[in-house]
């Protein structure tokens, strides 16, 4: 039976506030949908620029509709603050910051911990803290839950709640988004995770599912992201071969996936980019240590993954060989520096390794997407320029490495010398006599 409890209520009649800590591509699209579900909501962000923005009704995510954010704000439903007092006024906090990977391939987790001791000096009766950001297993019970009781000497299950909900956000999917994906929660106790489920059953129209604990929730989401890594890495071996033996992967993959059954189609590309497939299966190989357990298989797909960016590179170079021309001095152009098709987010995209990497071998570098004007890599802004016929054809090579859909690939193909595509975007074009695929 569901625990009675005023948070009960205050979540039912959209009385409760709701506090989002991080304003990100995780964090802003859960704030606007609360809002837009009525209730009140306080945006939590340490950089002024956003927390500025969002004052001003001026949005920075693409997957919110523009309009959307501008009534929130006006209608004084959505603000944002730098200050973090304001958790002493909310009922409901979601993290949603940050958990990069440090230069050794580990976890960081300085942004949950610090956001959570935030949280901790406020934490009233009857609040509920939910943990979204991605991990590794144990995080909520064996870092948050303690850091919670011992700041504040409550107790969880009797005066205040926690649950950890993976986010499943995916930039630019044009069907799912963080209003309808189905949600995952995983309480610290059976209050916790009704009382969890109860907020995400009043925002989103999705289906709640919850799990017995924290710790499954947090490794249903490694597994999610695992599970496409791996594959991802396999598709990409299989590429490799296929290119060494002179077959075409991207027919024996159509040819593959007319099996009703058994087979999920994955296709190769440059790398993995974004903030959660290439990081999150390293969280868990971290946690494994722990239990004197050795993930082959999850690094070995990784070092597959990590290597398809030099490996784009090499094959640059004997493309440019066959027609005599060294890679050094040549003239590169690549089209697409974000990470997935139609966004303009570029984290850990392979295009930045690829950039870097002609970079290292002499070859002279430009890149044009029509999402990003310009990026910061290693120290050094790149700025793109205009796709023009006179830029196409003054390149030795054009490198495609996102296929967005507002390329005119035609006009690619009729004023390029030679093209190198890697994720099969010009497959519809008819002349392809100078066209290479990855």
């Amino acid at each position: 039976m569901f625990k009675e409890t005023e948070l009960k209520e205050k979540i039912i009649n959209k009385s409760a506030v709701v506090g989002v800590v991080g304003l990100g591509y995780v964090g802003l699209p859960l704030a606007v949908e609360s809002a837009k579900c009525g209730f009140k909501v306080i945006g939590f962000d340490i950089q002024d620029k956003k927390v500025d923005m969002i004052n001003k009704g001026i949005n920075y995510i693409g997957d919110i509709v523009d309009s959307e954010l501008s009534s929130l704000v006006c209608t004084k439903r959505l603000e944002a603050v730098t200050d973090f007092s304001f958790v002493a006024k909310v009922d409901v906090v979601l993290i949603c910051v940050p958990t990069p990977l440090d230069k050794y391939q580990q976890p960081d987790i300085s942004y949950v911990k610090k956001s959570t001791e935030a949280v901790a000096q406020f934490l009233h009766k009857d609040m509920l803290v939910v943990l979204e950001s991605t991990t590794y297993p144990g995080t909520t019970e064996e870092l948050v839950l303690p850091i919670l009781e011992s700041m504040s000497a409550l107790i969880c299950e009797e005066d205040f709640y926690l649950a950890f909900s993976p986010e499943r956000v995916d930039p630019g999917n044009s069907i799912y988004n963080t209003k309808n994906t189905p949600k995952i929660v995983g309480g610290v106790g059976k209050y916790s995770t009704e009382i969890a489920r109860s907020f995400y059953e009043s925002v989103l129209d999705s289906k709640i599912i919850t799990v017995s604990s924290p710790r499954v929730a947090e490794m249903e989401k490694i597994l999610e992201n695992t599970y496409r890594n791996i594959n991802i890495g396999l598709i990409n071996e299989m590429a490799i071969i296929c290119n060494k033996m002179n077959i075409d992967i991207w027919e024996v993959i159509d040819a593959a996936k007319s099996k009703p059954y058994g087979f999920q189609a994955f296709y190769p590309g440059p790398g993995l980019g974004g903030h959660c497939i290439p990081l999150d299966p390293y969280y868990l190989t971290w946690k494994a240590r722990e239990y004197d357990y050795h993930t082959r298989l999850i690094e070995t797909a990784g070092e597959i993954n990590n290597y398809m960016p030099r490996y784009i590179v090499e094959r640059a170079s004997v493309i440019l060989n066959e027609f005599n021309k060294p890679l050094r001095d040549s003239k590169i152009l690549i089209l697409g520096v974000a990470y997935k098709a139609d966004i303009a987010d570029y984290r850990e995209s392979p295009a930045l390794k690829i950039i870097d990497n002609f970079k290292n071998h002499g070859a002279k570098v430009d890149f044009y997407d029509p999402y990003i004007e310009k990026f910061n890599y290693k120290g050094f802004e790149y700025r793109g320029i205009e796709l023009t016929e006179e830029a196409l054809s003054n390149s030795d090579l054009v490198v495609i490495t996102t296929d967005h859909k507002m390329y005119d690939y035609e006009l690619i193909q009729k004023n390029s010398k030679l093209i190198f595509d890697t994720k099969n975007a010009t497959k519809d074009i008819k002349n392809r006599e100078n066209i290479y695929l990855l």
